[in-house]
């Protein structure tokens, strides 16, 4: 592929040299006017000037083929022809240039004609009775004008020359900070994510560079983020499968209902394993801005509904749920997955903080253009202190059974959906409002 640098040069100079050869053709055309000009005022010059001369001398003989002069007695200039005739058309007079066949005066002023197979330019004066024309060769104006302009275009073609280097040397240098760039980002290794620090940089390329370095910090987040995620996986995912492993092991020993009691703890530890699985995927897809959207979409009584129906099998008829009379049936504005999997995460950390039998309030409203959804258990609460741990991963309260994932998805969908989560703890359970955006209607 052809490079920026000399894609820019060829197209520039394309346009350079364009302009530069109108210029110089109108120059030149402009040039020769001039120049066919006062070669016709040196012929109307040359002919005052012999009409003149014509008049000090004697009188010239009225018959015969003419005197001949020269072209000094006459004072024309070399490669000019003149002849002086009467207006009945003998001639009296031509210098020794003059050519075999007469020159035509019957045209009085500027005329071309053909003499012994030549083309000439003349120029024909009456004064008094006698009739002065001078002339000469075109072929001689031509070689003049071509010897003129040749001196004329070899200045223009080195300049031209002098300026498309020019252009290339100042598109280089023009490219330099891309090119220091580049070199930056070859020296780095396969691991620096380190911000590029180039200076000095025209403000064209710092928006590059600024965008740049914020690839590169969003880069270094997803991998600290994977990283993280990795190394927390591992950690939670060991317990459950060492457990599975020891109560298998148990079971192989032993028999009755001691062997029945270590299937079923086994069975735990792997329906444990199970969840976390899941709800690991969720948080990958969810940080990972993969797309939720089926063309499924709820309103805000659709997605409680659903979230209960999802929530804690066998707890489910603990949440109270209470909806007003009038209540927006306007989609919620987001991915119905993303929607139900939010809520349903805050009933399940509610049902499983409170104790016994005890509800799970779950209320609804809408406000202006969004739904907000209050989930509240009665449960101990939870310190001050700690409710800025609630999102964070693998985070848990006490004896919490849970797989520490839960409000970490709830963050993410938050912060991917454009919703709010607020937490709001009481001596007598939390309170978590969750606000959806809806579709305008």
């Amino acid at each position: 592929m052809m490079s920026l640098r000399l894609r820019l040069s060829l197209t520039l100079g394309a346009a350079f040299a364009l302009i530069w050869a109108l210029a110089a053709a109108w120059m030149l055309s402009d040039l020769r006017n001039q120049m066919m000009f006062s070669l016709d005022q040196r012929l109307v010059a040359s002919a005052r000037m012999v009409a003149g001369l014509m008049e000090q001398l004697p009188a010239l003989p009225s018959k015969g083929e003419g005197t001949h002069f020269s072209a000094e007695q006459l004072n024309i200039p070399g490669g000019m022809a003149c002849q002086v005739s009467s207006l009945r058309g003998e001639i009296l007079a031509r210098s020794h240039t003059d050519p075999q066949q007469t020159l035509e005066a019957e045209q009085l002023g500027f005329h071309d004609q053909m003499i012994d197979g030549a083309p000439w330019r003349s120029f024909t004066l009456v004064r008094g009775d006698l009739r002065i024309t001078t002339a000469d060769r075109q072929i001689e104006r031509e070689a003049l004008n071509m010897s003129i302009l040749l001196a004329a275009s070899v200045p223009v073609g080195v300049a031209l020359l002098g300026c498309l280097c020019l252009l290339w040397l100042g598109i280089g240098q023009g490219l330099a900070p891309l090119n220091r760039m580049r070199d930056a980002l070859m020296r780095r290794s396969a691991d620096s994510l380190e911000p590029l620090q180039i200076q000095p940089l025209p403000s064209e390329l710092q928006p590059l560079l600024d965008t740049q370095n914020q690839l590169l910090q969003r880069i270094g987040k997803t991998i600290e983020r994977e990283r993280r995620l990795t190394g927390d996986a591992a950690h939670e995912l060991r317990s459950p499968l060492t457990a599975i492993k020891t109560h298998l092991q148990v079971a192989r020993m032993t028999e009755g209902a001691a062997r029945d009691q270590s299937l079923a703890r086994a069975e735990e530890g792997a329906d444990r394993l199970h969840r976390t699985l899941e709800q690991l995927l969720l948080l990958a897809r969810v940080e990972g801005s993969l797309s939720f959207d089926d063309g499924v979409q709820c309103n805000a009584e659709q997605v409680a509904r659903l979230a209960i129906q999802d929530a804690g099998s066998g707890d489910r008829q603990r949440i109270r749920f209470k909806a007003p009379a009038r209540l927006s049936v306007a989609p919620v504005q987001m991915p119905a997955v993303l929607s139900i999997a939010a809520l349903r995460n805050l009933l399940d950390n509610a049902l499983r903080h409170t104790p016994g039998d005890g509800p799970v309030d779950l209320s609804v409203e809408t406000v202006e253009n969004r739904v907000q959804f209050v989930v509240r258990d009665h449960g101990p609460g939870i310190a001050e202190d700690d409710l800025q741990h609630l999102t964070q991963r693998f985070w848990r309260n006490g004896q919490s059974t849970g797989c520490g994932l839960g409000l970490a998805i709830v963050q993410a969908i938050v912060q991917r959906c454009g919703c709010t989560l607020k937490f709001d703890s009481k001596p007598d359970g939390l309170r978590v409002e969750l606000t959806m955006p809806l579709q305008p209607v």
